[in-house]
């Protein structure tokens, strides 16, 4: 049985409340769970923070058995000190920059670094012998 520890909704329309909870993944959001491991609010109280509240030792204790957190708990976890960072912080903005490494389209596979940088040599020698020719001309 593969244990996530993962958020679960509650709450009205517009204004959600979250469980965080260990439960099977094989189970529905809001399903049946293993144990309530704390809760997360999202929306600012009065004093205009996001409130959260979680259960170290049982938290440590399901990661440690081999339980896999979600990436929105993964974020909470590392805001609380519990976690490493998750990749996606490290990129700055979700999505980060694009790859631009050329793709071949017959196999779908990136093709060899070596390949790609010949081929921009060749088109930054291409665009410098243009721009050569053009001012021969003026």
């Amino acid at each position: 049985m593969a244990v996530r520890i993962r958020l679960a909704r509650f709450g009205c329309r517009n204004r959600p409340f979250y469980r965080v909870m260990a439960a099977d993944s094989r189970s529905p959001r809001d399903g049946k769970h293993l144990e309530v491991l704390g809760y997360y609010n999202p929306l600012p109280g009065q004093d205009g923070g996001k409130r959260m509240g979680l259960n170290f030792d049982r938290i440590k204790y399901w990661l440690s058995v081999g339980a896999q957190p979600s990436d929105p708990v993964q974020r909470l976890l590392f805001r609380a000190g519990l976690l490493p960072p998750p990749p996606m912080l490290a990129m700055a903005r979700k999505g980060g920059p694009r790859d631009r490494r050329p793709v071949d389209p017959m196999t779908g596979r990136y093709l060899t670094v070596p390949d790609a940088e010949e081929e921009s040599i060749d088109e930054h020698a291409q665009v410098e012998e243009e721009e050569e020719e053009g001012e021969k001309l003026n």
